[in-house]
């Protein structure tokens, strides 16, 4: 598999993988196709870096024609890797919520499938407590918006996180015109 050994980041040239500087925390989140769902995350002030991968199935090292074939269980999931004294674990799980519906099961517009699952993969119990609090304050946002129940998938701890091959990271950054098909429910956190 080709996966990135610790190449830098395409936009800001931070490594993608740990060890990160000090204080650094990361996050992993699944929200539909992880080309978009990452370049939300590495505009925001306050992360670090960002990197895709495959987080939540059952296959170790899983290719991308493993996880799009739908053989592995996994989810496309981003990891954000941020700083929380810069952008807080609340303000990731909001600019989540925003950026895609989580309310349509195993698909987002017209990426369908297991791995287009919306998902946030908890490192730590606070952040479980967090993602959970903040999932009961979205839903009721959604109910009185006239949408329907969310379909999130929360766990903790945050399962293995599998680096997506080298042509993955940072794609539409190096793909500017690049398939995106993420869209929010439009409802506000």
């Amino acid at each position: 598999m080709a996966s990135p050994s610790n190449s830098a980041h395409f936009v800001n040239q931070q490594p993608i993988r740990p060890p990160f500087p000090e204080g650094v925390e990361t996050a992993f989140f699944a929200l539909g196709c992880f080309w978009g769902a990452e370049r939300i995350f590495w505009q925001l002030p306050g992360v670090h870096t960002t990197a895709v991968g495959y987080a939540g199935g059952h296959v170790a090292d899983a290719t991308y024609a493993q996880v799009c074939g739908g053989a592995s269980g996994h989810a496309e999931t981003v990891l954000v890797a941020h700083d929380p004294r810069a952008i807080s674990y609340e303000e990731l799980l909001r600019v989540f919520w925003e950026s895609h519906d989580p309310t349509q099961g195993m698909r987002q517009g017209n990426d369908v499938g297991e791995q287009y699952r919306s998902a946030i993969f908890a490192a730590n119990d606070a952040h479980l407590a967090q993602a959970r609090a903040s999932r009961e304050a979205y839903q009721e946002r959604l109910r009185a918006a006239g949408c329907g129940e969310i379909t999130t998938q929360i766990t903790a701890p945050a399962p293995e996180f599998y680096y997506a091959e080298e042509e993955h990271q940072q794609y539409l950054a190096k793909h500017p015109g690049g398939y995106c098909g993420l869209g929010g429910a439009g409802v506000r956190f």
